[in-house]
């Protein structure tokens, strides 16, 4: 019988804007190659005013449309946006076919949509025992439905600081905390005064040298200041709709609702949401809490119909909105649902309210650097003339064809043993999946065989 040791490595998901983490704009000139953002200097520039009128609060009841073929920025200009507002801000990217392809009413999905792209970051100020274990004996006692199995009915843990150490007896709760969580001698823990819970800090630096390990993946503290007894502040961020969703569910008569949550996906009442509205507007004055606008960003917004765009309208202007940033590619287009032509598809009472940016093709070095940029982040170390393939690639076909090789094209380099992506990879990559171009040309040349 023979074994194989695999590699191991953290777990990574690249997504299409993973790299992108601002918008590159340095005292209003916006850099040419900065935070993972390539070329669009005018349309980044305009954004980063957008981003100071939110800061300002000067976005009340105003949206921003950005306009360009496809393939030019307009997700990660929007994604961009969110990331200069903050790290924890939310941001939302949908399509505008979601609406219609949604089992919920459409202003049901577009409220839900905006709910979630407005956060809420909450202060709570706690009372917790802090510092390293020093000792800890957790009593087992007979399960009382099960006497084969033993639970922990209590312990006696010793807790030090750099000013104080003692001795405390706890529960079977704590002590159920400490089991499960794998807490031992020479961890730094907190434990919530009122609750129990206990939280794993880390290993102090100062543990005894029989908890200390040659390998060890366990995050090294320092040991904790002051005294075992105090006030910790916790910060959490959540999203309106996340507790919409737990209102609903705290409030729900239904025994499956209260146990298991039911089903996330279902209308919530507008009632529920202005008692959500009033209790967070009450956090806001008490200073526990602070309201973060997201942005939420609809592409091919021309897909929307009369009434989703009535309904956006009027959610643009109400006091918890989120910054909204639309996305078309389309000039003069029919208003879905109607007869009537209108600009980019929409109705013109919308169209005023909104600072419209537009987006022009990226140039050929452009092209090349933002294949440099997304193979650095998806791990693939591209030849020079690889890289002038793809480059080639996507000035011809499209650049997100062209982003879209460079995995596949890692991949046979890996079949044919090497590390580098050659010029070879790349062929035969493309040969195997075709643009879009070819796949309608292949196509074309079996017409006569389709049912006419």
């Amino acid at each position: 019988m023979s074994s194989r040791i695999f590699p191991v490595g953290k777990f990574e998901r690249v997504g299409a804007h993973s790299h992108i983490k601002g918008l590159g704009v340095k005292d209003g000139k916006a850099i040419s190659i900065a935070e993972g953002m390539v070329g669009q200097t005018e349309a980044r520039e305009a954004a980063a005013i957008v981003v100071e009128m939110v800061k300002r609060g000067k976005m009340a009841g105003r949206g921003v449309l950005l306009i360009g073929p496809p393939g030019s920025g307009k997700t990660a200009l929007a994604s961009a946006m969110a990331r200069e507002l903050g790290e924890d801000v939310p941001f939302l990217a949908i399509s505008a076919s979601e609406v219609y392809s949604s089992e919920l009413k459409k202003s049901e999905f577009i409220m839900q949509a905006l709910r979630k792209a407005i956060g809420v970051r909450i202060r709570e100020v706690r009372k917790v025992y802090e510092g390293m274990v020093t000792e800890l004996d957790i009593k087992m006692g007979r399960h009382p439905y099960n006497p084969y199995q033993q639970i922990p009915i209590g312990a006696r843990i010793r807790l030090k600081t750099k000013v104080e150490e003692k001795t405390f007896n706890v529960d079977e709760a704590v002590a159920l905390e400490l089991a499960s969580r794998g807490i031992q001698v020479g961890d730094v823990i907190w434990i919530d005064a009122e609750t129990g819970r206990v939280t794993r800090v880390g290993k102090c630096e100062e543990a005894p040298e029989e908890q200390k390990y040659d390998i060890g993946v366990a995050h090294k503290v320092p040991l904790p200041n002051g005294l075992i007894s105090c006030e910790k502040e916790f910060v959490h961020t959540v999203t309106l709709h996340q507790l919409d969703i737990a209102y609903t569910r705290s409030s729900s008569s239904s025994l499956f609702s209260l146990f298991f949550g039911g089903k996330e996906e279902k209308e919530i009442a507008p009632e529920e949401r202005q008692k959500v509205d009033k209790t967070v507007k009450e956090w806001v004055d008490e200073g526990r809490a602070e309201i973060i606008p997201g942005v939420l960003f609809i592409d091919d917004v021309h897909m929307l119909d009369l009434e989703a765009f009535a309904y956006l309208g009027r959610a643009m202007e109400s006091e918890l909105a989120p910054i909204i940033v639309l996305a078309t590619n389309r000039g003069i287009a029919k208003i879905r649902g109607t007869d009537v032509e209108a600009p980019h598809g929409m109705p013109l009472d919308l169209l005023d309210r909104l600072l419209i940016i537009k987006m022009r093709p990226y140039t050929e070095e452009e092209v090349k650097e933002i294949i440099k940029v997304r193979a650095k982040e998806e791990g693939v170390d591209l030849e020079d003339a690889a890289l002038d393939t793809l480059t080639k690639i996507g000035l011809e076909a499209s650049l997100r064809y062209a982003v879209q090789l460079l995995a596949p094209s890692l991949e046979v380099a890996k079949i044919n043993k090497r590390t580098r992506v050659s010029v070879e990879d790349v062929k035969s990559a493309q040969e195997m999946f075709v643009d879009v171009k070819r796949s309608v040309s292949y196509l074309k040349s079996y017409e006569d065989r389709f049912l006419k």
